[in-house]
C-alpha cells in the first residue's frame, strides 16, 4: 500500500474539490482520496505501481496544479501576490462606482461610455482572466465551479453593456452595466484575498510547530564540537545544547542539568527540570545550563515530527458531516446555472425586457457561493485541532473530533491515568516462619527487568533495604495475573488473587489480612511457594500491599466532566477495595474492577450497546484494545506508543484536566461547523431567490458572494480565543 500527499493549487470552491477527487479516483491503483479546500492538499491511499508523478498528471489534466508534499521541507515564506491585483482593480473600478453613489445626493458625474469601457476591459479580461481559465478547465472536465459562475455572470453584464453601447443612437445616453461587471470581479477578488489571509491564520498552529525544527545541531565527534545540518545527525550521536537554544533531536540527557521549556509541544506552561537520564524532545528550548544529549530519534521519527504529522492528518481528513456537504456541492453549480436560465426565460416571458432579464440572471449567477460551503467544515477543524495542539491535545483525525462532542460516557483506567502510576510498596506481611528480607529477595529476583509498575515498586523497596536480587530461572509473565519462576531451585508464584485461585493456592491463612488491606485501598499481591514432593501444591508465604497517590487535579477534572453531563466509569484490573477507594475520592459512581486486559474492550462495548457514546481514557498497553473499542479513545502520552496509536486523541501530558478540555474544544469546534454550514446555506437559500425575483442587483450580489466565505473563515478563527478552563455545558 502507498500513501501520498499532494499540494493542490488553483481550487476555488467545493466543486473544485469534487473535480480533483474525481480525477484522482480514476487513476489506476487509487483506493481512496480526500481533498481539503482549506489546506489545499490531497491525501491518496493506493496500491500497485501508483506514483506521485501519475497523480500529479491527473491533477493537471483536471485543470489544477499539483506537487508532492514534503513533510520536513523548510517553511517557505508566504507571499501576498493578490493584494496588488486587488488594489489595481479597486482603482479602476472606483471611478465607475463613485458616480452611482453620488447620484442620490443630486450629483451627476457619470463618465462617458467609452471611458467606462476602457476602465472595465483590464478588470474584466486582465485582472479577471483567471476566472476564464478556471471556467474553461471546469468545462473541459464537464463540471462547474465558482469561476464558471463568475465568468458567465460578469461576461453577460459586460456583453450586454457593450451591445447597448454599440447600438446606441447618436446623442443617446444608454444605460450601461460596466460598473456591475467590474465591481463584481473586484469584490470577489477582494473576498478571495481576505479569505486567503484568514486561511493562513487557520494553519498558524502547524507553521508554529514547523518553525520549532532547528536547521543545525552541535555534535561532539572525536572530542571536537562541530555544527552540522540536522539531516546529517545520526542516532547515537552526542549533541550539545547551550542555554537559549532549541533541542534539535529526541534523546536522553548524558550530562548537565537545566530547565527545558516544552510548552509548544506539551502545552505545559512551566519549564521542566531535566537532569542525567531524563528524556528531552526536539523543538523544546533549553532555558539555562548546558546539556549533552544522546540522540535517540531524528527527522520524521522525533516526537515533534509525529505531532506535526498527527495535526496535519487530522486537518486533511474529512469529517463525516463534510461528506453530506460534498454531495450538495457536486450538484450545486449545475443547479445554479439552471436557476439562472429559468430566471432569464421567466423575466423575458413576463416583462419582455431583455436587459432586466439578463441582469437578474447575472445576479443569480453571482450570488451563488460554493466557496463558503467548501470552507465551512475544514476551516473549523483546522483551527480547532490547531488550538488544541497548542494546549497539549493532539486530535488524530476529524472523525474523533466530531464524535468527541457527543461523548456522554467516559471510562477511565486507574493506574497511570487517575493515579500517579508510581505505586510504592507500603506494607509486607509474612506468613509464620518467613521474614521480610527473605520474601522481598524472592519477589525482587522474580521481577528483575520487569517494566510493570508494581515490579518497579518491589525493586525500589528492595534496593532501599540493601537486598540483592538473584537470577531467577524459568520465569514466565502471566498477563493480567502476575509472574512465575524459580529462585534457588524453588518454584514461586507472585501475583493477584486470580492467579492464586488458578493455582489452587490455599489463601485462608492470610485471607483476613488481605481483605483488611484491600478495604483500606491497597493493591495486594500474593507470594506463594510450591510445596509437596511434586511441587503440585502451593502455600502463601507473604502479602505485599501497594499504594498509589491520586494525581493532583484529578478530582477537579472529573468534577468538570460531571458538570458537562458525562457519566464516569472506573475500569481497572486492580482489586475492588483499591478501585472503590479511588472512586470514592474522585466521585466516580460506576466501578468495574478485577478485569483482565483482554476483557476491558468487552466492558467498553457493553456500554456502547446501551446506546451511549463512549470515550475511553488510558495509558498502558493493556488499555489499547479498550481505547480502540471506544467511540473515541483518549491516550495519555506519558504511557505507551501502542496506546497512543489505538486512540483518536492523544493527551501530551499525563494531566486528567486535559480530558474535559478535549471534550470542550470538540464541542466548540462542532458548534462552529454547524454555524458555518448554516451561514453558507442561508446566503444561498435567501440570496438566490431574491436575485431571481429581481430584488438584488449584481453589485450587491457580488459583495454578498465575496464576503460569505470570508465570514465563514472569520467565524472559525474565533476558536483561536479558546483557553483551557473555559468548559461550556452545551
Amino acid at each position: 500500500m502507498n500513501d501520498y500527499t499532494l499540494n493542490i493549487a488553483g481550487m476555488t470552491c467545493a466543486s473544485c474539490v469534487a473535480r480533483v477527487e474525481k480525477a484522482l479516483q480514476k487513476v489506476e491503483g487509487v483506493q481512496s482520496v480526500s481533498v481539503n479546500l482549506a489546506t489545499e492538499k490531497a491525501k491518496i491511499h493506493g496500491e500497485g505501481s501508483l506514483s506521485a508523478e501519475t497523480l500529479i498528471q491527473a491533477v493537471e489534466k483536471a485543470g489544477y496544479t499539483g506537487s508532492e508534499y514534503r513533510e520536513n521541507a523548510p517553511v517557505a515564506p508566504v507571499k501576498d501576490t493578490q493584494g496588488r491585483s486587488v488594489a489595481i482593480a479597486a482603482l479602476l473600478t472606483l471611478p465607475l462606482v463613485l458616480p452611482m453613489a453620488l447620484t442620490p445626493f443630486g450629483l451627476h458625474a457619470m463618465l462617458p461610455a467609452w471611458v467606462q469601457l476602457l476602465l472595465t476591459i483590464p478588470v474584466q479580461f486582465v485582472l479577471g482572466w483567471h476566472f476564464y481559465t478556471g471556467a474553461l478547465a471546469a468545462l473541459r472536465a464537464r463540471s462547474g465551479n465558482m469561476d464558471l459562475l463568475v465568468a458567465l455572470g460578469t461576461s453577460a453584464a459586460f456583453g450586454l453593456s457593450l451591445y447597448v453601447l454599440l447600438t446606441a443612437k447618436a446623442g443617446q445616453s444608454p444605460h450601461l452595466y460596466f460598473e456591475a461587471s467590474a465591481s463584481v470581479i473586484t469584490l470577489i477578488m477582494l473576498g478571495k484575498w481576505l479569505e486567503s489571509r484568514a486561511k493562513r491564520q487557520t494553519s498558524s498552529a502547524i507553521r508554529a510547530l514547523q518553525k520549532l525544527r532547528p536547521d543545525t545541531a552541535n555534535v561532539l565527534k572525536d572530542g571536537k564540537l562541530k555544527t552540522i545540518p540536522i539531516s546529517e545527525v545520526s542516532v547515537g550521536d552526542t549533541v550539545q545544547v547551550r542555554a537559549g537554544e532549541r533541542i534539535p533531536v529526541d534523546g536522553i540527557v548524558l550530562e548537565g542539568q537545566s530547565q527545558v521549556d516544552e510548552s509548544l509541544i506539551t502545552g505545559e506552561g512551566l519549564p521542566v527540570d531535566k537532569q542525567v537520564g531524563n528524556p528531552v524532545t526536539a523543538g523544546a528550548i533549553n532555558s539555562d545550563g548546558v546539556l549533552l544529549i544522546e540522540t535517540k530519534a531524528i527527522g520524521a521519527e522525533t516526537t515533534l515530527s509525529r505531532i506535526i504529522r498527527l495535526v496535519e492528518d487530522a486537518q486533511a481528513e474529512k469529517a463525516p458531516i463534510q461528506r453530506v456537504v460534498d454531495q450538495v456541492s457536486a450538484i450545486f453549480v449545475p443547479v445554479v446555472v439552471g436557476v439562472a436560465l429559468i430566471t432569464l426565460v421567466g423575466w423575458l416571458a413576463v416583462s419582455g425586457n431583455v436587459e432586466q432579464s439578463i441582469i437578474n440572471a447575472v445576479a443569480v449567477l453571482v450570488i451563488a457561493c460554493p466557496c463558503a460551503l467548501g470552507l465551512a467544515t475544514p476551516t473549523a477543524i483546522m483551527v480547532g485541532t490547531g488550538v488544541a495542539a497548542r494546549h497539549g491535545i493532539l486530535i488524530k483525525d476529524s472523525e474523533a473530533l466530531e464524535l468527541a462532542h457527543n461523548i456522554n460516557s467516559l471510562v477511565f483506567d486507574k493506574t497511570g491515568t487517575l493515579t500517579v502510576g508510581h505505586p510504592k510498596l507500603n506494607k509486607t506481611v509474612c506468613a509464620p516462619g518467613h521474614d521480610k528480607k527473605s520474601v522481598l529477595k524472592v519477589a525482587a529476583s522474580l521481577q528483575q527487568g520487569s517494566e510493570h509498575s508494581l515490579a518497579k515498586a518491589v525493586l525500589e523497596h528492595a534496593k532501599a533495604m540493601h537486598i540483592e536480587a538473584q537470577a531467577a530461572q524459568h520465569t514466565r509473565t502471566l498477563a493480567g495475573k502476575g509472574i512465575q519462576g524459580e529462585v534457588e531451585g524453588r518454584a514461586f508464584w507472585l501475583g493477584n488473587t486470580r492467579l492464586m485461585n488458578e493455582m489452587n493456592v490455599n489463601m485462608d491463612a492470610m485471607k483476613a489480612e488481605a481483605e483488611d488491606l484491600q478495604k483500606s485501598g491497597f493493591t495486594v499481591s500474593w507470594l506463594a511457594q510450591a510445596s509437596g514432593e511434586n511441587k503440585q501444591q502451593a502455600e502463601v508465604i507473604a502479602l505485599f500491599a501497594f499504594g498509589d497517590d491520586i494525581k493532583p487535579g484529578a478530582k477537579q477534572a472529573l468534577a468538570s466532566l460531571k458538570s458537562l453531563g458525562i457519566q464516569l466509569t472506573l475500569l481497572t484490573g486492580d482489586n475492588r477495595g483499591s478501585a472503590d477507594r479511588v472512586a470514592r475520592e474522585l466521585g466516580i459512581d460506576h466501578v468495574i474492577a478485577e478485569v483482565l486486559p483482554q476483557d476491558k474492550a468487552d466492558e467498553v462495548k457493553a456500554l456502547r450497546k446501551q446506546g451511549r457514546t463512549v470515550g475511553m481514557v488510558g495509558d498502558g498497553i493493556n488499555d489499547a484494545p479498550a481505547l480502540a473499542a471506544a467511540d473515541v479513545g483518549l491516550a495519555m502520552s506519558t504511557g505507551t506508543d501502542v496506546a497512543m496509536q489505538a486512540a483518536g486523541i492523544t493527551l501530551m501530558r499525563g494531566d486528567p484536566a486535559l480530558v474535559p478540555q478535549s471534550i470542550d474544544i470538540s464541542r466548540r469546534t462542532y458548534r462552529k461547523i454547524r454555524q458555518n454550514l448554516f451561514w453558507a446555506l442561508i446566503y444561498n437559500l435567501i440570496g438566490i431567490p431574491l436575485a431571481a425575483f429581481g430584488l438584488l442587483n449584481p453589485v450587491v450580489a457580488g459583495a454578498a458572494m465575496a464576503f460569505s466565505s470570508v465570514s465563514v473563515v472569520s467565524n472559525a478563527l474565533l476558536l483561536r480565543r479558546w483557553r483551557p478552563g473555559q468548559e461550556s455545558k452545551s
